[in-house]
């Protein structure tokens, strides 16, 4: 059976660097999958992509031999139980704020007795080239949990969080915890204001032994979110990466156009 090399990467100390997945496109999945990128993540939270096509994007990412990570709706039993039996190798648990809602997640994700992962398919073993036996005795080992902290109340919570067992990362997505951050009828914080609620995750993280990392615009970006000491970091997404090199050739082709920005991440 193939194991996780994201999670070695993480229990290392080392920085990993992934991207996302909005598409839902079979041909552009298996390009980034090529790539060298650690890990690709499926967003199942914000984009339009069906379980049929999810299913066909983990098996490309995994066949390519980069690991296929699913970003659920929510930390429902229900939303992981389905991504992790099409062929998901791990997940990226949303608005995760209390301690409940982390353990609810962590125990979806897990066999028993860790968990209540129910027991059945096959799609999933054949994306770790196994037998679904030997699948079952060491999924939870491989399995990689990234639980998001996206919110004050997520921050106030860290330590006791990040210091569960079987929470791998922590993934901070900071336009939800900068909007979240905001108060009534005032404006969104400044960037000092962000940067310590940030310096506050990444502390807890240090604390607990728990990776942290974030979604970033840019490698100059990604490459300063680890040098922070941040492990599980986004660059971007193939929406992004279409768009701005769209922008790039049109701007080069009309100097006066006003090419709009189609995607922040």
């Amino acid at each position: 059976m193939r194991t996780n090399p994201v999670k070695r990467k993480l229990r290392e100390g080392k920085p990993s660097f992934g991207t996302w997945l909005s598409f839902g496109d079979l041909y552009a999945t298996r390009i980034l999958a090529r790539m060298g990128f650690d890990w690709l993540t499926v967003d199942i939270e914000h984009s339009a992509i069906d379980w049929s096509q999810a299913a066909m994007l983990f098996a490309a990412v995994a066949d390519a031999g980069c690991v296929p990570l699913a970003r659920v709706p929510e930390g429902s039993h229900h939303y992981i139980k389905r991504v992790l039996d099409a062929g998901a190798w791990g997940i990226v648990v949303p608005m995760v704020d209390t301690v409940e809602q982390a353990k609810t997640a962590i125990r979806a994700a897990k066999y028993p007795p860790v968990g209540n992962r129910s027991i059945g398919g096959g799609m999933h073993s054949i994306n770790f080239d196994a037998p679904a036996a030997e699948y079952y005795e060491k999924w939870n080992d491989e399995v990689l949990v990234v639980l998001q902290t996206e919110s004050p109340t997520g921050v106030a919570n860290a330590e006791e969080i990040y210091a569960l067992p079987g929470c791998d990362a922590i993934f901070v997505g900071p336009n939800d915890l900068r909007w979240q951050m905001r108060k009534q009828g005032a404006p969104l914080p400044t960037d000092a204001e962000f940067e310590g609620m940030l310096s506050a995750v990444v502390a807890a993280g240090k604390k607990t032994g728990c990776a942290t990392g974030m979604h970033t615009f840019d490698v100059e970006s990604a490459l300063a979110r680890a040098k922070q000491g941040m492990q599980f970091i986004a660059v971007g997404s193939d929406l992004r990466f279409l768009s701005v090199a769209a922008q790039a050739t049109v701007k080069g082709l009309h100097p006066d156009s006003a090419a709009k920005e189609m995607a922040k991440y």
